[in-house]
């Protein structure tokens, strides 16, 4: 604490934006960090007009990072979700886009002592117990946030992150395939119920009498859909051993159809029940997978490219690349790793001040 200011920097990660903190600056007990996190995001409200938060899941996030307590890596990532008009914290999940700043704001804090030329940070997600290693550019020892990259759903271009994930398979859930089964009947719907980094819902479009192609704004203005989507998620979240997920923001439910901009697969994604802008990071990785796996659902629908590239996983807003490597000798497939490329930059860095 710094007199009634905390010290925060506030990062773009991917297609999110979030308050980062340095563990050592927020109260130990997780109930007392949680309220102060609620009162400087300014929930619950639903404009959060008084806080830090973006009334948008996407920017209602917190990354809390520490020197990692784990042998083999450098930093702890805590993600928490951060309620928009209901005061909740939620740490069931991982966030794959923040973590895309996580190792610059490690580097930044003097966490980490950067290379010249490229400094790779390997960090701990705490939220799932999975690995990623972050690697950025660093001329001169210092973090450079420019670049050509340009990734949907953000203007401009800045400098490219690739983030390669292990042990991700079955993070939350405990197994890639929670519920034993490629495909399951929730209400008529045969979906797919994966974990590899985020446990995803996986349901054709057209069986819930949709394109997959619509705009986010008109899946946010169908109240029957929204009540099907939670229904679905809530059903599978007993499935996948998640319990009772109905005030939760895990599992995510995925909508897939046909490619229609020269992708491979086209997503439209529920944060529980909010049509999300784009898609998640980890979400992608884990309809990736999905897709990859002979007779889950959206495998009929994939279209991957010929020369052996990353999949392009298209969204509302573009599409994003995910390179999945699967280990076919073992039934199901084993997931050997999993990498994207996204961006990051600052934003802002200085003390925020909480709602009294």
């Amino acid at each position: 604490m710094n007199g009634d200011g905390v010290r925060c920097m506030v990062m773009r990660g991917g297609t999110s934006k979030g308050a980062f903190f340095l563990a050592a600056d927020l109260p130990a007990e997780p109930a007392a960090r949680d309220d102060l996190l609620l009162r400087i995001m300014g929930s619950p409200d639903p404009r959060q007009i008084d806080g830090l938060g973006g009334a948008q899941p996407v920017t209602s996030k917190v990354a809390v990072v520490a020197p990692s307590v784990e042998p083999d890596t450098d930093v702890d990532y805590l993600f928490l979700q951060i309620g928009i008009d209901t005061p909740m914290v939620s740490d069931r999940q991982t966030c794959g886009n923040l973590l895309a700043a996580v190792g610059q704001f490690a580097v930044e804090r003097g966490l980490v002592t950067p290379r010249d030329g490229h400094t790779s940070v390997r960090i701990r997600l705490v939220n799932t117990g999975g690995l990623a290693v972050s690697t950025f550019a660093t001329p001169a020892g210092h973090v450079d946030y420019t670049g050509n990259t340009a990734i949907a759903g953000v203007p401009g271009t800045a400098a490219a992150v690739t983030l390669e994930f292990a042990n991700t398979e079955g993070s939350t859930c405990g197994s890639l395939l929670p519920t034993g089964r490629l495909v399951d009947e929730i209400d008529g719907i045969e979906v797919t119920c994966i974990d590899n980094g985020m446990p995803v819902v996986i349901a054709r479009a057209a069986d819930l009498g949709l394109t997959g192609y619509e705009p986010p704004g008109d899946l946010g203005a169908d109240a029957a859909l929204a009540d099907r989507i939670q229904a679905l998620r809530t059903q599978a979240g007993k499935l996948m051993g998640l319990g009772n997920v109905a005030d939760t923001s895990v599992p995510k439910t995925t909508l897939v159809a046909a490619p229609h901009a020269g992708g491979a697969l086209c997503t439209r994604t529920f944060i529980p029940i909010r049509p999300h802008p784009a898609i998640g990071v980890l979400g992608a990785v884990s309809v990736a997978t999905a897709a990859l796996l002979d007779g889950a659902v959206g495998n009929e629908l994939l279209s991957p490219p010929p020369d052996g590239r990353p999949l392009a996983i298209e969204h509302p807003s573009g599409s994003l690349e995910v390179d999945v490597e699967l280990d076919r000798n073992v039934s199901p497939p084993r997931v050997r790793r999993s990498t994207v490329i996204r961006t990051a930059r600052p934003l802002f860095d200085g003390a925020t001040f909480p709602r009294p």
